[in-house]
Order: structure tokens, then sequence, then C-alpha cells
């Protein structure tokens, strides 16, 4: 009998003081499990940096998780709450990403990391699958509580961690109170028992056998110890044996199978799960016990070979993970990212060169790990280039796959020396066997291929297909929505002396890009300016369309008193017969009197800040929507704009974010005004977006406009347009 394990190398300083926090946080909080993530700001990506209580293998596909994805430690985070599944329905149902790579029994919360200045990541915690499938107010509060503590440790740390390569693996096991006698006692005990006895670590490693189950088992211990079973036992190399017991470390729960060895005896095996691992029972099966789970083809009678062998669990769980993240990519861009986020860890690459077929030409889109000069020697390559295997992949549509720079430049004798890589794959991406570009995988040291990875990838490379293609297709229909966006919101804002402006249009994160949302400014004579901000239902071409129109019917009016313009706004929207309605606020600005009038449609009110009084929340009577009907009176609210006052008109897109409450942010952003008072308005108008939506994923579009005045005395006549920035 022997024992082995896994060493875990040398990591940081403050990994370690986070690695013990995480254990802390979730021995307190009675979870199974935990993994601890970091927030990098500029890339809008999570990654993980410290896990205990769980397999790395299974983690791996949440290695790096971009922000916009659908899953509960992103959402925690961009929504900056509490995220709670109970149940595995659940995370189906909310999730169904994440429900496909890990289809078992748990309990699971996301937390943000919020520290003193910023958000420094998220934690999760997971429970075996008896917790209870809600979380009572008193446990919320346990997690919340831990997360704090979390971020105040991240607050002290000298210098901004950032998530290493490889995230640091943490024990949730204390020493046993028998640690300290002798582990002959313990082996003799378990040699003395009439069954089997198997021991595996949180990875599937086997540290432990007995003899009796080296014997039921057919193998010498020393063949077994630090192998996995269904790696080290051809009979057991099975996607069901894999699953189980990935099903017993993620639940928690016992669990029992029979499999027939090769000596054409059924075995039992019976799974105990604790936070150190996995003790295993091992016994005959009375005979008419069925497999559970394996396929006729695992019977002993029938030869098992390395071709024949069904893919791993954890590849299965692999393209299930990636073609679930592709259908969600939407532009090139998110196609590429994904591919060097996600594939390149998941089977070891160290570099990516993604290409469009296009014009009989090979341009490339998107690359990692290589130099630029080498890109640009390799990007436009003709279709049926020799100098690299891209050529014949797409000529064929079969994938090729090097395993040493040797062999490479047996066939192609310029593709070694142009690169410096060691090993390649080179998948041909193919619709209704069309091609459309090449997805090239290649490794800074030889790799040898194996069987279910030539097959994972060549399955991979099929996905990736179609995802290009349709990210193609939606980045044409973006380009024509941006361009027509621009044509229909104002080309600059007007330079008056006496007011100093910003305005932000934001469309939102997903889709079209473009939406009813709109702002214009209006210079009505040498003291008085129009200002009005509007949304338009929708977000489709109809919106637009008629956004324009409401912009050229309020131009047209500006001169009038404001419920008089919206009053024949509203008269024209009805004219014109659609099925649509808009929102609009519409402010008439006097610089020399220092005073505006506002009329409200049916229009969020605005932030105000006057000098030396707080932000307010201007309090305004409620009106129709434009469109509604005709008569419909608008009032009329009139405000002091006193020297160095600020006024911002928004869209509901800026406080409308999800899981928090409209009023609250509305009233928080207008104590931002205040505080910020002494910021130039471009950069206040920057923070208050970020202050809304801190991840900068936006659900709705947004149009933001903000007003000062300053006091100069306006000139008579008007001055040359100023260019307006957009972010």
């Amino acid at each position: 009998m022997r024992a082995a394990g896994p060493g875990y190398g040398e990591r940081p300083d403050w990994t370690e003081l986070l690695g013990a926090a995480l254990v802390g946080a979730v021995r307190r909080t009675g979870a199974s499990g935990g993994v601890l993530y970091l927030l990098d700001e500029a890339a809008r990506t999570l990654g993980l940096a410290v896990l205990c209580g769980l397999p790395e293998e299974i983690a791996w596909p949440w290695l790096r998780i971009p922000l916009a994805t659908a899953a509960p430690i992103s959402e925690a985070v961009r929504e900056d709450r509490l995220v709670w599944v109970g149940s595995q329905e659940d995370m189906a149902r909310r999730y169904p990403r994440v429900a496909a790579s890990m289809p078992y029994r748990f309990a699971l919360a996301g937390a943000p990391l919020r520290g003193r200045a910023r958000c420094w990541g998220g934690l999760v915690l997971l429970w075996p699958a008896a917790h209870p499938e809600r979380a009572g107010r008193r446990e919320r509060g346990h997690v919340t509580a831990e997360a704090s503590g979390l971020a105040h440790a991240l607050d002290e740390c000298a210098d901004p961690p950032r998530a290493p390569e490889q995230p640091l693996r943490v024990s949730l096991t204390e020493p046993h109170p028998y640690a300290g006698r002798t582990a002959q006692a313990a082996a003799d005990y378990a040699e003395r028992l009439p069954e089997g006895a198997l021991a595996l670590d949180l990875e599937g490693r086997i540290t432990f056998v007995n003899g009796v189950a080296a014997a039921l088992l057919g193998r010498a211990e020393d063949r077994l110890l630090g192998t996995r079973p269904w790696q080290s036992l051809p009979w057991l190399d099975q996607p069901a044996v894999e699953d189980h017991y990935r099903t017993a470390v993620i639940s928690r729960e016992p669990v029992e199978f029979t499999a027939p060895a090769p000596s054409g005896r059924r075995l039992r095996f019976r799974l105990y799960p604790d936070a150190s691992g996995i003790s295993v029972r091992i016994t005959g099966a009375p005979d008419a016990a069925p497999a559970d789970g394996l396929p006729e083809s695992s019977r002993p009678d029938r030869p098992v070979t390395a071709a024949s062998r069904t893919a791993h669990t954890g590849r299965l769980y692999q393209l299930l993970h990636l073609a679930a993240a592709l259908t969600e990519t939407v532009a090139v861009s998110d196609v590429v990212e994904l591919v060097a986020g996600q594939v390149l860890p998941a089977f070891g690459a160290d570099g990516l060169v993604l290409s469009e077929a296009e014009a009989g030409r090979l341009k490339i889109t998107g690359w990692h790990g290589y130099d630029r000069r080498n890109i640009e020697h390799l990007d436009g390559l003709p279709l049926g280039t020799d100098l690299t295997p891209a050529g014949h992949v797409l000529s064929t549509g079969l994938p090729s796959f090097f395993a040493t720079a040797e062999e490479m430049a047996g066939e192609y004798p310029r593709a070694p020396l142009m690169s410096g890589k060691r090993a390649w794959a080179f998948l041909p991406l193919l619709i209704s066997g069309r091609p459309v570009g090449c997805c090239i995988l290649s490794y800074d040291r030889p790799h040898a291929f194996t069987a279910d990875e030539r097959a994972v990838l060549t399955s991979l490379a099929g996905l990736i297909a179609q995802a290009l293609d349709r990210a193609r297709l939606y980045d044409a229909v973006h380009g024509l929505a941006l361009g027509l966006q621009e044509t229909l919101l104002p080309p600059g804002l007007p330079a008056v002396p006496g007011l100093t402006m910003a305005a932000r249009y934001l469309p939102a994160s997903r889709g079209m890009d473009i939406g009813g949302d709109f702002y214009d400014v209006i210079r009505l004579d040498a003291t008085t300016v129009a200002a009005v901000i509007g949304d338009v239902q929708g977000h489709n071409v109809a919106a637009a369309a008629l956004m324009g129109q409401v912009r050229t019917a309020i131009r047209a009016t500006a001169g009038a008193p404001p419920d008089r313009v919206l009053d024949r706004t509203n008269r024209v929207l009805i004219d014109l017969g659609g099925d649509l309605l808009v929102s609009a606020l519409y402010a008439r600005i006097d610089l020399a009197q220092g005073r505006a009038a506002l009329a409200s449609a049916g229009h969020p009110p605005p932030f105000l800040h006057r000098p030396g009084q707080p932000g307010l929340v201007v309090g305004l009577d409620p009106a129709p929507l434009l469109g509604i009907d005709t008569g419909t009176p608008y009032p009329v609210a009139d405000l002091a704009l006193p020297p160095g006052s600020t006024l911002a008109l928004y869209t509901d897109g800026l406080v409308e974010v999800p899981g928090t409450d409209p009023d609250r942010t509305a009233a928080d952003l207008a104590g931002y005004l205040a505080r910020h008072r002494d910021e130039d308005v471009e950069h206040l108008i920057d923070g208050l977006i970020r202050r809304a939506w801190p991840t900068g994923r936006y659900t709705d579009d947004t149009a933001l406009l903000l007003l000062r005045t300053t006091g100069a005395v306006p000139a008579a006549h008007p001055t040359a347009p100023a260019d307006r920035r957009h972010p």
C-alpha cells in the first residue's frame, strides 16, 4: 500500500493571504467549496485566482469569464448584488450555459468584492445538494459579510493583485486528530478489511489502495497510485464512470454504480465524498446487478481500443461549454476573444490565428501569442497557399495536426521558421462544405494530439465556423446601424457663451446598436438656448426613423414656450399615424436671466446642482407620452440657474440598472453631481455614466446631456459648432 498526492508551486504572498481568507469564508458559511475571482477592468473579465474544495478540471471553463457572460458571478459583479442559485433546475433555467458544463446538484452564491474605491472581483461559494434551495436572510448576510472581508483584505494589498495564469488551489481539510499517530496502524486496518478500499483526491487521482482493491481491479498498487481509475483501467474508460466521480465531488452525496471487470465479475463501487476527497468501497456485485450507465461496448468480451473509446466526460463537457459560449458571441471580435480566452487554455495551446476566407484570400481577423510582424506575413495569403497547411485544409476540408516542428518542416519547410512554434492544429472552418476560414492553434513545445483531443477540436471547428459566419453578418448590420444612428444624432453641440455642454449617446451592449434615444441643443438667440432629450419606444430602424422626425418637429417649433413645443410635436406624431410612443423633456434656458423653463412628456426628471446646495432630482408635474392624445396639457416648471449650476438631462437607460431601484439610482447620481461640481463637464459626464454602469455593459440605449451655466455675458452673434465627443 502506498499513498500519493499533488504538490503546489510557489505563489505571491497576496495569493497565500487570499487563499487563507477564502478557506475561512468557506468554513464559516458551511460551504463545500469556494472560488475567488479578480476583476480585470481593462479587459472587462474576471480571472480565477484561488479555489478550494473543487477539482481544477471542473473549474477550467471558468478560468476567465467576460463580464457580459450569463453566469452567476459575472451577474453579481455587473449588478453589484448577491446572486443565489438554489438548485440544478434553477441553474438550468437562469444560466443554461453553466448548467451544461456542471449538470450536478448543488447550491451556489455569487457576491461582488466591493472595496473602498473599486470592485475587486467576486466570491463564489458552493454547498452540497442537501442544502435547502432557498437561502435565508441571515445566510445571505453571512455571504455578503465574507465578501466584504475579502474585499477589505484586497484593499490592504500594497500592489493591486491580478489573477495568475494558474489559480492557487488550497485545501479545506484540517489536521485530523489521529494525524500524529502511526500511519502503519491505518494501513494495517485497511488491509484487514474483506473489501477493496480506494481513496481519490478531489482531482480524481488515486492516493491510497489496499491489496483487496488492487486484486479486484486487476492491477498492481504501484501502477494505480497517482492515476485516475478511468485512465489507468481501460475497462473503466467510460464517460459514465468519470461522471459518477464528478457527481460525488460536486454534490457531496454518496454515489453507487456497478461495472464489469475483465475477469467477468461485476464490481460494485460506493463513493463517499468530503472536503478532502473521496473514499471508495469496492465489492462484488450480485449477478443480476446492471452495469449502471455503462454501454454494452464496455463488457470485457469486447476489446476496447484507444480508437474506439468514447471521449472522457471532461472533454464532452468542454465541448458543451464551448458550444454554449459560442452561441452567445455576437461580433467577430467576440469570437476571437472567446477562442483566445477559453479554447487556448482548454487545450493547453499558446498561440492562435483565426482567419476568414474573403475574396480568394485568408484575411486574419484575430490572433494571440504571435509577433505582429509574423501576422503581417501571414495576412492575405491566397486560399490555395502552400506556405502553410491552411490552404490544404481549406481545399480538402480535413484538419491537419503536427506534433513537432520537424514533422511540419517535412511538408512545409518555411512554416516553422515564420513563427517559432513547435506544434500546430490547423482546423478548417466550413459551413455546408463552404470554407469560411481557418483556425490555427499552436504550441511553444511539441504536443502529441490524442484521438479524443482531435475529435473534440474537429467538432469545435464546426461550431467556430458557424459562430464566425454569424458574427460576420452581425458586423455588417452593425456597421449600417451605427452609420444610420450617427446621421440622425446632431453632428455637434453649438458653442454658446455662458454655457458649457457635453453629450453622450451610449448604445446597448447587445443588439443592433440602434434605437430611438436622442438629444439636441438649439441656439434660439444670443441669450437663449433650448435643450431637448427624448426616447422613442423600440430598438429598430422604425424607432430610429421616428426619432429623426421628432427631432425635426421639435426644431421647427423650438422658439415657442416649452408646453407649446411638446403640444405641436405631439400633434405631428399623431398625424404620422404610427403606433410608437415618445417620451421627451424640453428645457428653454435664458442665460441672461439665469432661469430655465421645463416641460416633460412622460420623461424622467433631470438632475440639478446649484452652487452651495445639494444635488437634487427636479420635481416635474407628470404628463402623458407624446403620441397618445391631442389637447393634453404639459405643465411648465420654472427653475433658477445661477452661475455654476449644472443641469443633467438623460434617458431612462441611465438609471434603469437591473437589480436596482431607478429612483434611488437617480438620487445617487444627483448627489454625485454635487460632489464632483468642480470637474469639467467632459469628465463629469463620463463619471456619471461610470457611477451608474460601473461594468459598462449597458442593457438599454442611453442619451445624456450635461449643461453648466458659467455666468459669462453671451455674445450677440452665433458662433461655429464645437465638436461632440462619443465614447
